[in-house]
């Protein structure tokens, strides 16, 4: 019986894209908290990330290196766990 080959997740790819997107998210809700003040979400990001306040440049990019590294710490914890689970999961005798 033939098994398919897991593919791996690529842990640096991964930590990037996930860094880059929560990080363009994050900016995108920025926008739209200052776009629509009525509909902000910018309580959530006081919770969410540590030393944000509303709103300055240093705050700005704070919560972009935050969000980034979050992205990062999905993908360390994430990626390795996959790739354990998807190999073992394509040897012989397990289903």
């Amino acid at each position: 019986m033939r098994y398919a080959t897991s593919r791996r997740i690529p842990i640096f790819a991964l930590g990037m894209s996930l860094g880059v997107f929560l990080a363009l998210t994050f900016t995108l809700c920025v926008v739209f908290d200052l776009l629509v003040p009525g509909q902000a979400m910018y309580q959530t990001w006081l919770r969410l990330l540590p030393g944000f306040t509303w709103l300055s440049w240093r705050s700005f990019l704070l919560g972009l290196a935050e969000t980034f590294a979050y992205g990062w710490y999905v993908a360390v914890i994430f990626g390795p766990l996959y790739n354990f689970f998807a190999v073992r999961g394509q040897q012989p005798g397990r289903s």
